[in-house]
């Protein structure tokens, strides 16, 4: 929710001209409370009602609806993409996935959904055997001089992975893992680091560090201080599946937690 302002700012300084100082300054307070209450309510509608993102990591179910209970939460999401926080309501629900465009339910579970936090909502898993997980996102910054990262493993053709956050000109094998032996299914909760700009690289659990053994290995990323962000790593998709390399075997998707305030 935004207050907005009738007129450009070239435009209200002229208006502003010609009224005299006592009421340019009556309407300037006026103006202040306005955009206050404006803010404050944005700040009550946040706080009255959870947060619920969708990620779609199950790479055979076909494209998806979300649903809370009979509300619709996403319409039509695709394997390896992901929804924006969508408010919900809180206390007891079902949170189902359902075959897009019909009401025939994939795999359902009842959560209790909290007002004021955020969720990650995850399917994976074929589609005989659907797996759905619920977690609680961090809501508010990393500490000052530090970024957060959730490294969710949904990738199952690769198994058990070891993670890396490789800095600029760094060797990825003088750099040590953030989390190791990390099963599918598992995530490494929050991991504070110092900010700055890394990549993401994955390994098979136990195998020595070398750039041929790498799942995957993303671009340099800027991780400004105070943000949290959430990984999910899920199969990729190729074109040739009986034979992927290495490089093409996990891809990542990142989202938005927290940002510095």
């Amino acid at each position: 929710m935004h207050a907005l302002i009738p007129h450009s700012a070239e435009s209200s300084s002229r208006v502003a001209s010609h009224k005299p100082p006592l009421l340019r300054r009556a309407q300037n307070i006026a103006a202040i409370l306005i955009a206050a209450a404006a803010l404050s309510g944005c700040q009550s509608m946040t706080m009255n009602s959870a947060q619920v993102r969708v990620i779609d990591a199950s790479s055979n179910s076909g494209p998806i609806d979300s649903y809370q209970d009979s509300t619709a939460l996403a319409y039509n999401l695709d394997y390896g993409t992901a929804t924006s926080y969508v408010p919900s309501a809180p206390g007891t629900s079902t949170l189902s996935l359902d075959k897009a465009g019909t009401r025939q339910t994939l795999v359902a579970a009842k959560n209790i959904l909290t007002a004021g936090k955020q969720y990650t909502e995850i399917v994976a898993g074929s589609l005989a055997n659907m797996q759905q997980t619920t977690l609680v996102d961090q809501s508010t910054p990393a500490p000052s001089g530090q970024f957060a990262i959730r490294v969710v493993n949904e990738a199952s053709n690769a198994g058990p992975i070891d993670v890396y956050m490789v800095p600029p000109r760094a060797r990825l094998s003088n750099t040590s893992p953030i989390a190791t032996s990390l099963a599918v299914g598992m995530n490494t909760g929050y991991i504070t680091i110092p900010d700055g700009t890394f990549s993401l690289s994955v390994l098979p659990s136990g195998v020595a560090p070398s750039a041929a053994a790498r799942l995957f290995s993303g671009p340099q990323v800027d991780y400004p201080s105070g943000t949290a962000r959430t990984t999910v790593l899920i199969d990729r998709q190729s074109t040739n599946p009986d034979n992927p390399s290495p490089s093409q075997a996990i891809q990542a998707i990142t989202a938005t937690d927290a940002d510095a305030q």
